[in-house]
């Protein structure tokens, strides 16, 4: 159970545009409650062009801790860090920023850890295999970079940003481990394909590849979590493939989040 709030209680948000379709607040701040630690994640929906004047007015509310990040934020509020962990200067981008003891923040992204492990959860290690990612944004650059460093064989990336998805294959073969190139929508001949693209929040959004040509012994990973079963998962499910949800990626890096919005996770 979530204690009310009082004047003492520390506020994390999370900031997006869209913001309905998070599910993190209430349970980051139950996990908060479960450390005994007083403090809440509540959502906030700020638009593009109003970012810069939000993150002016939070780097000066002095009960303001943390702050996750979400669609479209996450490249614009790396720039914000004064300092960041390791893998989000790879990617330059972060979906969670604490606040340092002098008042600046300290960016992470762990998006590709969460799914990842989701994939683990359901059996599948991405060594060895033959991955297809279709979005380059915030997300699926992290997603891209955890699958590089989970070892898989080869990784292909389908964006129709030409100019980002061939920025960030650029930076994934500058790391000298799996060959980066550029994909397609036709999933034939991949062991695993991740959606990391919006495609599926609303009526009519076109899928993400071609489900036609999955095989069904492909891994099939989505980052959205509304709908929870994205129309990509489902239709997976019906060609038999094993799949893993937002909501799956989600849970498996909340502990992740609360480490590192409360410090303890030693980045």
């Amino acid at each position: 159970m979530i204690p009310a709030p009082t004047g003492a209680t520390r506020l994390h948000i999370i900031v997006g545009d869209p913001i309905a379709q998070v599910r993190s607040p209430a349970g980051v701040s139950a996990a908060f409650a479960a450390r005994g630690h007083d403090g809440i994640l509540v959502p906030v929906q700020v638009v593009p062009a109003d970012l810069p004047d939000f993150l002016s007015v939070a780097t000066r509310l002095k009960n303001l801790d943390g702050i996750v990040v979400t669609i479209p934020h996450k490249f614009a509020c790396y720039q914000a860090c004064t300092s960041a962990t390791a893998r989000a200067h790879v990617l330059r981008t972060v979906n969670l920023m604490r606040r340092r003891a002098d008042g600046a923040w300290h960016g992470d992204m762990v998006d590709g850890l969460g799914f990842v492990g989701a994939a683990r959860t359901k059996g599948i290690g991405p060594s060895g295999m033959r991955a297809l990612l279709v979005g380059a944004g915030g997300a699926g650059s992290a997603i891209a970079l955890a699958l590089v460093e989970a070892g898989v064989s080869e990784l292909a990336i389908h964006d129709s940003a030409t100019e980002r998805r061939d920025a960030l294959i650029s930076q994934l073969n500058g790391l000298g481990k799996a060959p980066v190139r550029v994909g397609a929508s036709d999933p034939a001949g991949f062991d695993f394909v991740a959606n990391a693209t919006p495609a599926g929040m609303k009526d009519g959004d076109p899928l993400p590849v071609d489900v036609a040509r999955l095989a069904p012994s492909a891994y099939c990973g989505c980052v959205i979590t509304k709908p929870e079963i994205s129309p990509f998962i489902a239709a997976a499910r019906k060609i038999g493939c094993v799949t893993g949800t937002g909501t799956d990626m989600y849970r498996q890096h909340q502990s992740i989040m609360v480490d590192f919005l409360l410090g303890t996770d030693g980045a």
